[in-house]
């Protein structure tokens, strides 16, 4: 039997992933935004910490509503991470690995984020 010559079309936005398969997938795209932002992150705690100038300069660059959307994105993909991180460590020990409870643990991992996403913009944008 041959196979096709013709390339295969894979509509990504049409398959319908289990809440599991977000969660693995985001913990993974929450890392890498994490891992980007991280001379962003020591730039400024460097700037902040060197004298009170720099101090005044990180507060006025936060001040900006496009890095406070920007800090929020940080707060929720650190908030994912973290959830989801304790989420894949628990299923290491074999904690939560029947099907319900990984549907279970994936929905509490996502409204621990959502949760903590809402308060921090509520804490930004007040």
């Amino acid at each position: 039997m041959r196979s096709s010559p013709k390339p295969v079309y894979l509509n990504l936005f049409r398959l319908h992933l289990p809440i599991t398969g977000w969660v693995s997938i985001l913990h993974r795209v929450s890392g890498v935004l994490l891992f980007f932002m991280l001379p962003v992150l020591v730039w400024g705690f460097t700037l902040a910490f060197s004298s009170e100038a720099g101090f005044g300069r990180v507060t006025a660059y936060l001040a900006i509503p496009f890095v406070k959307l920007l800090t929020l994105l940080l707060v929720g993909g650190l908030t994912h991470h973290f959830f989801a991180g304790l989420r894949h460590l628990a299923m290491d020990v074999h904690w939560g690995v029947s099907l319900s409870s990984a549907r279970w643990t994936s929905l509490i991992v996502f409204l621990a984020t959502g949760i903590v996403v809402l308060l921090a913009a509520w804490v930004l944008f007040r």
